[in-house]
């Protein structure tokens, strides 16, 4: 199964970071892509979309100023089938990423994903102290999986967060 395209440019508002692809994304080639998924349904209510996207229209955040990478792009059914050596490689190549695009801020869409990446031990939710890749802020928000168990009023209440540390930075 082929990895799912990032979508990236230079200057984006919001680099939104996944562990890897579902095996419906991988089938499908789309971000989010499992109906079990919030992904979507998270940005609209959280004020970070104007409506709620399908899958299929996941390049149209670009448009948005919105990116979408993951920290592993092998699709698999859950992230603890990822190998250590996926990981390793999958770090340096996120952190090429945003240090070539530069967004304003990283948002991991997990806290795992950014325990991951930055080898701490210990995370937040929100925005963090110090950054991995200097110049981009760092910001933890819950897993838009449907597995999460947190009440999706938590959850995009989270996203509101970031929703409004955007609008302090324009």
């Amino acid at each position: 199964m082929n990895p799912i395209p990032d979508h990236l440019k230079e200057g984006l508002d919001i680099l939104f970071v996944g562990f890897n692809p579902s095996i419906r994304s991988g089938e499908s080639g789309f971000h989010y892509a499992n109906p079990n998924n919030r992904f979507w349904k998270i940005l609209h209510e959280a004020g970070l979309t104007p409506r709620k996207f399908l899958p299929e229209e996941n390049h149209l955040l670009l448009e948005l100023g919105y990116g979408l990478t993951n920290i592993v792009s092998r699709p698999t059914k859950a992230a603890d089938e990822i190998t250590k050596d996926e990981y390793q490689e999958g770090r340096l190549e996120l952190r090429g990423k945003i240090r070539t695009f530069k967004p304003k801020i990283a948002c991991y869409v997990g806290k795992g994903v950014y325990q991951q990446f930055s080898k701490k031990k210990e995370a937040k939710w929100g925005r963090q102290e110090i950054s991995v890749v200097p110049g981009t802020i760092d910001f933890v928000a819950p897993s838009s999986s449907g597995l999460v168990r947190m009440k999706m009023e938590e959850v995009v209440g989270i996203y509101c967060e970031l929703t409004d540390l955007l609008s302090s930075l324009k």
